[in-house]
C-alpha cells in the first residue's frame, strides 16, 4: 500500500464490519493475521479506536492504528457514522434521567475561556472555542454536501435559516423538539454540524449537548449554540459541555456563516 493510499485513522473514529469483514471473521480467515482478526472482533460500530486501545492488552496503539488502516483499505471495515444500517443505539439518548454534568476539570478549563468568549460575543456576535476550532477542513460525511441540523422552535427563524443554508449550498434538516431531534439524528447521513437553540419547549439545549457529547457515535459532531443566552455563565456552561461555538440572537447572516465555516475548517 503506497503512502497516497494510506487511510488516516484517528482516535475518535468508529468502525464497523462490512459484509466482507463479517464473513472473514465468521470463518476465521487464514488470509488475515491474528491481530487483524482480533481487531475485527473489537470493531463493533459503537466503540472508538481510542476506546478499543484502552480496553485491549493484546495490541499496542500503533498496531491497532496500522491494522485498522489495512482493514479499511481491504474493505473489511467501514466508518460507522456514515451508514444508516448500523442501527445507532438511541435508547438512552432522551432517557428520563438527567445527562451527566460536565466534569469539574472541564468546567475549570472553560472558566478562563468563557471570559474571552463573552467579550467576543459582545463585539462580533459569535465565538468559536479555541479548544475545538477545526485545524483543517472537515470533509462532508456524505462526501458531497454538508448537512446541517437546525434545532430551533421558532417557525419564522426556522424558515429563515433553511433559506440561508440552502442558498449557501448546505443541506438543512429542521427540528423543534426532542422527538424531532431524535428523528433527525436517525436520518442518514449524520449531520456535519448542529445549530442548537437552548430554550426548547420540552428539553433544554444544554441537555441535548450533554447527550450528544456522551454518545459514542455522535460526540464528534460540531455543535454551535444558537441562542439569546449570552451571559458568562451560559457561555461557560456551553464550553464546559463541549460546544464548539456560540452565536447570539439576533444574529447577522455573515456571523452565522463565519461560525459554521470555522468549526468545519473552511476558509
Amino acid at each position: 500500500m503506497t503512502m497516497e493510499e494510506r487511510i488516516e485513522i484517528r482516535g475518535d473514529d468508529v468502525f464497523a464490519l462490512t459484509d466482507k469483514g463479517d464473513e472473514e471473521l465468521k470463518r476465521g480467515s487464514t488470509e488475515l493475521s491474528n491481530s487483524a482478526l482480533e481487531l475485527l472482533v473489537l470493531l463493533d460500530g459503537k466503540s472508538s479506536i481510542a476506546e478499543i486501545t484502552q480496553r485491549t492488552k493484546v495490541l499496542s496503539s500503533e498496531e491497532i492504528r496500522q491494522t485498522a488502516q489495512l482493514l479499511a483499505q481491504g474493505e473489511y471495515i467501514k466508518p460507522a457514522t456514515l451508514e444508516q444500517e448500523l442501527n445507532i443505539d438511541f435508547s438512552y439518548f432522551f432517557a428520563e434521567q438527567a445527562p451527566a454534568e460536565p466534569s469539574a476539570q472541564a468546567a475549570e478549563q472553560a472558566r478562563g475561556e468563557a471570559e474571552n468568549g463573552t467579550t467576543a460575543l459582545k463585539l462580533s456576535g459569535y465565538y468559536v472555542s479555541i479548544a475545538r476550532k477545526a485545524a483543517k477542513k472537515i470533509e462532508p460525511l456524505d462526501g458531497t454536501s454538508y448537512h446541517m441540523l437546525v434545532v430551533e422552535d421558532d417557525p419564522e427563524l426556522q424558515r429563515a435559516l433553511k433559506f440561508l443554508l440552502t442558498m449557501e449550498k448546505f443541506v438543512p434538516r429542521l427540528a423543534a423538539n426532542r422527538e424531532q431531534i431524535l428523528e433527525a439524528l436517525r436520518a442518514s447521513p449524520l449531520p456535519d454540524v448542529v445549530l442548537l437553540d437552548v430554550g426548547l419547549p420540552d428539553i433544554n439545549g444544554f441537555d441535548v449537548l450533554a447527550r450528544l457529547r456522551s454518545h459514542p457515535q455522535l460526540k464528534s459532531i460540531p455543535v454551535i449554540m444558537l441562542t439569546g443566552k449570552a451571559q458568562r455563565e451560559d457561555v461557560m456552561r456551553g464550553l464546559a459541555g463541549g460546544a464548539d461555538g456560540y452565536i447570539t440572537k439576533p444574529f447577522d447572516r455573515d456571523v452565522l456563516l463565519t461560525g459554521i465555516r470555522s468549526v468545519l475548517g473552511l476558509r
